[in-house]
C-alpha cells in the first residue's frame, strides 16, 4: 500500500495535469467546473492535489478537457 506522502504527490502531480490542461484551453476554473459538473471549490481542491476523486469525476475531467488518459494521470513528461 502505497505511504500518505506518495498519495499526496499523487494527487498534486493529477492536479498539476488537470490545471495545465485547463489552460491549454483556454478555460477560467468557473468555466471548467460547470462543464464537468463540479463546484468550483471542489475544481480548486483537485487542482491543489487536496482531494481524491471518484473515477467518475476522472471520467467527466478527462472528456471535459478532450485529453489522453496519460495527460492527466501521468508525470510531466507524459
Amino acid at each position: 500500500m502505497p505511504a500518505k506522502k506518495e498519495i499526496r504527490a499523487q494527487l498534486e502531480r493529477f492536479g498539476a495535469n488537470v490545471r495545465r490542461e485547463r489552460y491549454a484551453r483556454g478555460l477560467t476554473q468557473q468555466q471548467f467546473a460547470e462543464s464537468v459538473d463540479l463546484n468550483i471549490r471542489t475544481v480548486q481542491k483537485i487542482e491543489a492535489g487536496d482531494i481524491n476523486i471518484l473515477l467518475t469525476t476522472l471520467l467527466r475531467i478527462q472528456r471535459a478537457l478532450r485529453c489522453r488518459w496519460s495527460k492527466l494521470v501521468g508525470g510531466e513528461d507524459t
